[in-house]
């Protein structure tokens, strides 16, 4: 749910701070980092605009800053779609939930092609006429929409609305009900309208995310239309589809454009950014980052604990993990470098501590909202099921925290950010909204009118602090910010109907779930194996998958190829729809591409390969926690599911073998000391066997674990007899 970042976009920066988090005092010198520390204007390093580094790393590219008559003009269209996003929450259209998908559809997918340049860099010639290679006027192209992006806003627009204007076209057209009624039976102009619009949402998805999702397209497009020339013996053949089926299933169908995808999009997504930048705009995201800092100024690990807590609580505000990243980072990177802690090191923490934002209640990611819709359950059930996960997830980045600075013998850091209590009397009512989405849900409201009733009240209690009243012009800035987050995720969702359509229409689904089964009980033939390797190579592909596609089109894929392989061995389908969704989510941290581990790197200037591997330490328990709820009945109670006793007995096994793990990862044992590589290899043996949620390895990992600790017991006293260091240096106390 991540915003298109330009100068109009505020959404997910902490206000307060500028773009190096001079706003924050160290040391308790000053109310100010120091002019080298932060750079001023015009110095060599001073740091970029938060908003604009983020954009490098996201999912989608960024758009973009359009001004003048355009500007206006795309201001006017954005905020008139979300009036009438908000409207539709309370009264919907008579016309039911497709007609309302094709509306909004046709007012966002023309914005896309003027907010989003083309990219592409014609060659210029020389008077000779040999092409330069120059790439011609790439500003232009960013600047200001062409007359290539007019011409394709205007398709975008036109084809879109064919289905619901009133007049007739040839054998087609004639109004929205003589379209339905000719689904599966294409008119002519129906074929070329939805072959255009396939198009236009294959060129507006490389605009906003590259190529690659295209590329995906076009093959399960391929695979479609040539299906059936494939050797009938191979499990994935089929009787193949001719063109005017395919478009028939992307155009006329609710498993193509207009499918549960987009209909999140429409109804959920936009109007969770809205949200997100109303609350951002009212001050929130700068009383979060000063609540953070000032419920850990006297720490010793404050400069650590308030990296993550950041990241936690602007998650609520920005929803994506790179957004988040960067936005940390910008504030507590001179803090953590302060405290002396490595640049990998601290690139890690603030990665881990970002994609957090997209796996942590109450917003989550664009994909939870898909699994409401995919399993048919409520928004709120999604969030139950995150919620201990998610607290395993900062558990082990909260100890590694620890870890490290005991190790690293990092220094105490004084922020001087004022009283926490305070702070909470004055701003807490930020909060407030947030309860509003949770206790609405509680009582049955639906998910859209719980997020539009906490949009309003966070706008009306912005007026509790001059600084960031939400006046007319400002309320229409917030308006517009939250539609233009949505418009690639449009696209993408939209696109991702060809997947959806393709694989219901022929079968697709079933035949890669048998393929990957039989692959892994060709391995083993022990049922629990089988679904051990089946979790594990699922596991894998999901993080392959979504190096190449952003996560919710990465959620799609797995869903609809890897979900039926998890439902047929047995796992119940909230496990294999979070199971997917962790996987999907976190592509952001997995190697090589790593997005939020990419953007941390560039706001500390440490080393990629190196900030990578850290993030993976950190994130570590978001890998085995899914895997954990997926492998035995008992692991559901990490979902929530299952009654209090297996909920509790779920808990403190995972959380048992997640601080097991923190310690075999980084080498120390808190309150103790260094552990070696027995310690280590015995830790993490029995953090794995912890996370097998039976009786037997249960205890097998519970008597690792106390090995583990009496070894580093042991090594301690060893140490101490010697006369040998018992700390690292600068570790004076655990």
């Amino acid at each position: 749910m991540s915003a298109v970042r330009s100068s109009e976009d505020p959404v997910a920066q902490p206000s307060s701070h500028d773009a190096a988090g001079q706003g924050v005092s160290v040391d308790g010198a000053t109310t100010r980092l120091p002019a080298e520390e932060r750079g001023g204007p015009g110095h060599p390093c001073r740091a970029p605009d938060p908003r604009d580094l983020a954009a490098q790393f996201e999912d989608e590219k960024p758009g973009r800053t359009l001004t003048g008559r355009v500007g206006l003009l795309v201001t006017g269209t954005t905020v008139a779609i979300a009036l009438f996003t908000l409207v539709q929450a309370f009264r919907p259209l008579a016309q039911g939930s497709k007609y309302y998908l094709i509306i909004f559809l046709a007012g966002v997918l023309p914005i896309v092609f003027l907010a989003y340049p083309s990219g592409l860099r014609p060659l210029r010639r020389t008077a000779t006429g040999a092409p330069t290679g120059d790439g011609g006027d790439a500003r232009a192209d960013r600047g200001r929409p062409t007359a290539a992006d007019w011409l394709l806003a205007a398709a975008a627009l036109v084809t879109c609305l064919y289905p619901v204007l009133p007049f007739a076209l040839g054998d087609g057209g004639g109004g929205y009900d003589a379209f339905l009624d000719r689904q599966g039976l294409l008119a002519g102009p129906d074929v070329v309208m939805g072959t255009v619009l396939l198009l236009l949402l294959l060129e507006a998805c490389r605009r906003t995310t590259g190529w690659i999702l295209p590329a995906v397209c076009l093959a399960f497009l391929g695979y479609g239309y040539y299906g059936g020339l494939l050797p009938q013996g191979w499990p994935v053949a089929h009787a193949g589809l001719d063109f005017d089926q395919l478009v028939d299933a992307f155009y006329n169908s609710d498993s193509g454009f207009y499918g549960t995808p987009l209909d999140v999009a429409a109804t959920y997504i936009v109007l969770f950014t809205i949200y997100g930048a109303v609350l951002d705009l009212s001050g929130a995201g700068r009383f979060f980052v000063e609540l953070s800092a000032a419920a850990f100024r006297r720490s010793r690990t404050a400069a650590g604990r308030t990296a993550v807590a950041s990241g936690f609580l602007l998650g609520t505000v920005s929803g994506s993990g790179a957004a988040t990243t960067v936005s940390i980072g910008a504030v507590t990177w001179p803090i953590l470098r302060r405290a002396g802690y490595p640049a990998e090191r601290a690139g890690g923490m603030l990665a881990a501590a970002g994609v957090g934002a997209i796996l942590s209640p109450p917003t989550l990611g664009a994909a939870a909202f898909i699994i409401a819709e995919y399993l048919g359950v409520s928004y709120l059930q999604v969030l139950g099921w995150a919620t201990v996960p998610t607290i395993l997830y900062y558990l082990g980045i909260l100890l590694s925290v620890e870890i490290d600075a005991r190790r690293s013998g990092v220094r105490p850091v004084v922020i001087d950010a004022g009283s926490a209590g305070r702070l909470l009397l004055r701003f807490g009512y930020h909060f407030l909204s947030l309860f509003v989405i949770i206790g609405l849900l509680a009582v049955g409201a639906s998910a859209t009118r719980a997020v539009v009733a906490a949009t309003v009240l966070a706008a009306a209690l912005s007026f509790l602090d001059r600084r960031h009243r939400l006046t007319p012009p400002r309320l229409v800035a917030a308006l517009s910010a939250g539609v233009r987050g949505v418009l690639a995720v449009s696209a993408v969702c939209a696109a991702a109907g060809i997947i959806t359509a393709t694989t219901t229409r022929t079968g697709l689904g079933p035949q890669a779930a048998a393929l990957l089964v039989g692959g892994a009980q060709a391995l083993a033939s022990d049922p629990t194996v089988v679904l051990a390797l089946t979790a594990l190579l699922a596991a894998v592909a999901l993080s392959l998958l979504g190096l190449a596609v952003p996560v919710t089109a990465s959620f799609v894929i797995g869903w609809v190829i890897i979900g039926p392989a998890l439902l047929h061995l047995g796992v119940a389908a909230p496990a294999a729809a979070m199971f997917v969704f962790y996987f999907a989510v976190l592509s952001e941290v997995s190697p090589p591409t790593a997005l939020a581990a990419v953007a941390a790197a560039a706001v500390t200037g440490g080393r990629l390969v190196p900030t990578m591997w850290q993030t993976l330490r950190y994130a570590l328990p978001a890998y085995l926690i899914p895997i954990a709820f997926v492998l035995t009945p008992t692991g559901l109670g990490l979902l929530g599911i299952g009654g209090p006793g297996r909920i509790a007995a779920a808990g403190l096994a995972s959380a048992l073998g997640v601080a097991v793990l923190a310690v075999a990862a980084g080498g120390w044992l808190p309150g103790v000391g260094p552990a070696g590589v027995p310690e280590r290899i015995c830790g993490a043996l029995a953090g794995l066997a912890l996370l097998w949620l039976e009786p037997v390895p249960v205890a097998a990992g519970v008597l690792l674990a106390a090995a583990t600790v009496a070894g580093v017991l042991v090594r301690r006293g060893s140490a101490g007899r010697t006369g040998g260091p018992t700390t690292t240096p600068g570790e004076d106390d655990k």
